[in-house]
């Protein structure tokens, strides 16, 4: 194959074009000649051979996000207060609180008879009310809730929640995202939504209920905000479901490039997921990492890993995951796999 050879400096350099033509630059606020007054702007211009700098994650230029757990100790008893899910550190991530780099969960506590005011920089958030009732106030609209209650908010300025009895919220929302992006919303994407318990209950008890059920990869509700009709999700950025993991069962491995952010409402001993980077000929993980579950506990599963989940205990268990996917899905890269093995 022919191949036309780079130009050199020299070649490039030809001493019969002209001198380039005085440019009146009044208009902008310099005086002179509009070539002599560029600034270098090559300082901080760096060079990398591809296969040093292709992969930062497995470089360790970029630290890969870990799977963490989050203990329900962190919100047993106290004053009213926001507890973050802060991995900041291990992410290296230097502007803010941030369990990964799109999302920031917490526990929010709000003593009965108190309040509590929020105000983030974020598109997207996400209550869940673990348990208590109140009123929250945001954007000029009211709204009541209950236990078991999700409100999904957009950007609205302060959020203040009033708590009629003690009070326990899941939160999460994109301000980590914006943080990066070094933007702030222009305006709601989408009106406030409530997702009651009492709906969300009965479609879960409807699927898990339908003939198959137990065949399927996951029991659950993917929560949609009426204006995400394309990506179907809770909102433009974050995804959510309302899960149950039946008695005896096994959910077989899957992955997806989304972070998940996954609360365990209530599991007994035995209820655990497993981690791990690849399947062996089975379609099972291998050398998985054990997750066991704990009511009003939190973990991370990062990008990429496959996970599954199993119920050897003897009752239900239900959970909330909480993902970027909503992100994930309209930039086409969510890429999720299920294993084709039982």
């Amino acid at each position: 194959m022919n191949r036309t050879p780079l130009a050199s400096a020299a070649e490039l350099f030809d001493p019969t074009v002209p001198a380039p033509p005085v440019v009146d630059v009044g208009a902008y606020g310099f005086e002179g000649r509009l070539d002599a007054l560029a600034d270098d702007w090559s300082a901080d211009a760096r060079y990398w051979e591809y296969t040093k700098a292709a992969n930062p994650i497995g470089s360790g230029q970029v630290s890969a996000i870990p799977a963490v757990t989050f203990p329900a100790a962190l919100h047993a008893g106290g004053p009213t207060r926001v507890v973050p899910l802060d991995l900041a550190e291990r992410l290296h991530i230097t502007d803010g609180p941030a369990t990964s780099p799109a999302l920031l969960a917490n526990f929010v506590r709000v003593d009965a008879g108190d309040r509590i005011a929020l105000d983030v920089t974020a598109t997207s958030q996400l209550f869940y009310v673990m348990y208590g009732r109140g009123t929250t106030v945001a954007g000029g609209r009211i709204s009541r809730w209950e236990k078991g209650d999700f409100l999904v908010l957009p950007a609205m300025g302060e959020v203040v929640h009033h708590a009629d009895a003690d009070t326990l919220m899941y939160w999460v929302h994109d301000e980590p995202l914006l943080r990066h992006l070094g933007v702030a919303p222009t305006g709601p994407r989408f009106r406030p939504t409530k997702f009651s318990r009492e709906r969300a209950v009965a479609e879960l008890d409807a699927i898990a209920n339908a003939p198959g059920a137990n065949a399927r990869n996951r029991v659950s509700v993917l929560l949609n905000n009426a204006d995400q009709d394309r990506t179907l999700t809770v909102t433009h950025v974050l995804w959510a479901m309302f899960g149950l993991l039946p008695v005896g069962q096994i959910q077989r491995p899957h992955r997806h490039q989304s972070v998940a952010l996954d609360l365990i409402l209530d599991c007994e001993p035995g209820c655990y997921s497993l981690l791990g980077e690849r399947l062996d000929e089975r379609g099972d993980i291998v050398d998985p990492v054990r997750v066991d579950w704990e009511p009003g506990g939190a973990f991370v599963t990062p990008p990429g890993m496959w996970h599954a989940h199993h119920n050897e205990s003897g009752a239900p268990a239900h959970l909330i995951p909480v993902q970027d996917a909503g992100l994930q899905t309209y930039l086409r890269s969510l890429d999720i796999r299920f294993t084709d093995r039982r």
